[in-house]
């Protein structure tokens, strides 16, 4: 899967991170309707280090597309409210948790 961090590129994750990704996703969704900000920059930050952890970065010429595009780091927690509310199902959607 091709996940996009905005201002920081693209990243091909396997499915093998697919279930940490998830888990991380429904930290995230825990961390923004609690509405705690500490709370929702940790998660935030760990999915998105996770991204790129596991990630391999897709060259910039490339002209993949991006199944999913993630905000970029200094998102606010309303930017991702807004996000998740969309489908309702974290920023990850359509994965098996």
């Amino acid at each position: 899967m091709i996940m996009r961090v905005m201002g920081e590129g693209q990243f091909e994750v396997g499915e093998d991170h697919l279930n940490l990704l998830n888990q991380l996703d429904a930290d995230l969704v825990t961390a923004v309707e609690s509405g705690d900000e500490e709370l929702f920059r940790q998660a935030y930050g760990k999915l998105l280090g996770a991204v790129k952890q596991y990630g391999t970065p897709v060259p910039l010429d490339s002209l993949e597309p991006s199944e999913l595009i993630l905000p970029s780091a200094d998102a606010t927690i309303e930017e991702v409210r807004e996000l998740l509310m969309a489908d309702g199902e974290g920023v990850i959607p359509g994965f098996p948790e």
